[in-house]
This record gives C-alpha cells, sequence and structure tokens, in this order.
C-alpha cells in the first residue's frame, strides 16, 4: 500500500524502532477511514518485521482530534457496527511489540482512544485528553468505554465521558492516564529514549509479558496465572534467557 495520511520509518540508529505517524496535520490528524485502512496495513506490515517497539504520534502540533466529523455524520448504524476503528485500536493493542504513543496537542475522542490502546502514553506539556463525543449526541464506541476505565478507574472514566471534558496533560499524568509529562521540544527524544530501553531488553520477554498484562483485564486471576506460568515456561527453554543469565552470572565473578 502506498501510504498517503501516515508514514511509518525506522530510527537511523536502531532499525528495531518503528515510529508511525499521522500526516492530515491540515485538519488536526483527524482519523478517516482511509487513515484507518492505512494504519491497519501498517501495523499489519510491521507483525511480520523484527520491530521491538513502535512510536506512534501525530505530525504537526496536534497528535489527532478525533475521527472525522464530516464522516461520522453521514454513517449510519449498519456501517457503525462494523466498528474499523475498534478493530484497528485492537490491533494495536495486541500488538506483539509495545506500542508507545507521544502526543503532543489534541488527542480527542478518537484520538484519545488510540492512545488508550497503546501500552504507554508519554504526554508533551502542550497535550489535552478527552472523550467529548456525548457533545455529538454519540458515546467513545472505540473502546472508550473499555479501556478508559480499566486505565484510570471507573469513577474517573465516568467523569470523561459523561461530561465529555477535555484535561491537561498535568491532570492526565494525575489521573494516570499518561506515565510522564515533557516538554514538548523533548516529547519525542524521550519516548525514543524509553523505546530503545525496551528494545534492549529480551524481545521474547518483552513480548510475552506484554500478553501477560494484557490477558490481567481480560482473564479471572486463575486463567491468568496459568497464562502467566505458560509463558514463563516457554521462556526457560530460550536461548536468549539462557544466554542473558549467563552472561548476568558470568559478570558477576568478574
Amino acid at each position: 500500500m502506498e501510504y498517503k495520511l501516515v508514514t511509518v520509518t525506522r530510527d537511523s540508529e536502531e532499525s528495531r524502532l518503528a515510529l508511525v505517524t499521522l500526516k492530515r496535520p491540515d485538519v488536526k490528524n483527524a482519523i478517516n477511514k482511509a487513515m484507518v485502512a492505512e494504519l491497519t496495513h501498517a501495523f499489519d506490515a510491521l507483525r511480520e518485521s523484527d520491530v521491538g517497539c513502535v512510536i506512534l504520534s501525530g505530525d504537526g502540533p496536534d497528535f489527532a482530534a478525533g475521527a472525522d466529523i464530516a464522516e461520522l455524520r453521514e454513517r449510519k448504524a449498519l456501517e457503525s457496527l462494523a466498528a474499523i476503528n475498534s478493530a484497528l485500536f485492537a490491533r494495536i493493542e495486541n500488538f506483539p511489540a509495545p506500542v508507545i504513543a507521544a502526543v503532543r496537542g489534541y488527542a480527542l475522542g478518537g484520538g484519545c482512544e488510540l492512545t488508550l490502546s497503546c501500552d504507554i502514553r508519554l504526554a508533551s506539556e502542550s497535550a489535552q485528553f478527552g472523550q467529548p463525543e456525548v457533545n455529538l449526541g454519540i458515546i467513545p464506541a472505540a473502546g472508550g468505554t473499555q479501556r478508559l476505565p480499566r486505565i484510570v478507574g471507573l469513577g474517573r472514566a465516568k467523569e470523561l465521558v459523561l461530561t465529555g471534558a477535555i484535561i491537561d496533560a498535568q491532570e492526565a499524568y494525575r489521573i494516570g492516564l499518561v506515565n510522564k509529562v515533557h516538554p514538548d521540544a523533548d516529547l519525542m527524544p524521550a519516548a525514543r529514549k524509553l523505546a530503545i530501553t525496551i528494545i534492549r531488553k529480551g524481545g521474547l520477554a518483552v513480548r510475552m509479558a506484554k500478553a501477560a498484562l494484557n490477558q490481567s483485564a481480560r482473564m479471572g486471576l486463575d486463567s491468568g496465572l496459568a497464562f502467566e506460568s505458560t509463558a514463563q515456561a516457554l521462556l526457560f527453554e530460550s536461548e536468549d534467557k539462557m544466554k542473558r543469565m549467563t552472561d548476568f552470572l558470568e559478570k558477576k565473578k568478574k
């Protein structure tokens, strides 16, 4: 696929770091059907590669100010049930390698839901988050009513969704919606540093850890513990585990 609304590049120094950027800055990177199709293709292609971490960001001063309202106005029930945004965000949530959202400016509506599907959210001081869908007579229906409570708690999520409030980066940090806040100029370097820290760890272990953590929101404790134990058993047979533990013990001897 020839991408027009997103770019996919590799870091110039760390080839296992992929950079995915939303490219509709003239409309604050509003998410339309064409962008969803390109993002779906991009993440499916990256799934087949050796990528160890992805940084997702927006071109220009905003991450994504929401879904394309002109498209939403014409959307009917049957098309809504196709849930194309929800399917994309599930793809990102279940992407094998960690995905970091680097958020400047607006992350509203579908843009906020997109960040919720990422594993770690870093915000710049200019970032603003919100689920203002009730102002338009709809609800957050691309995972917002499900992922947001799991991240910030049910009470906070209800307040944000039912009022349609927009909050700044510091408030997002205070309620646990974002992991850290950085000056705008430092956001991408901070995201890159974090991504490379993750890439330097055991690749299979990171993927298994992400999968196990994701299961914690979907399974009961007994099933989750069984998944965790199975993942650990597989890792105990890996070459990477043997090499890393051997290196640790050899280093300790010196």
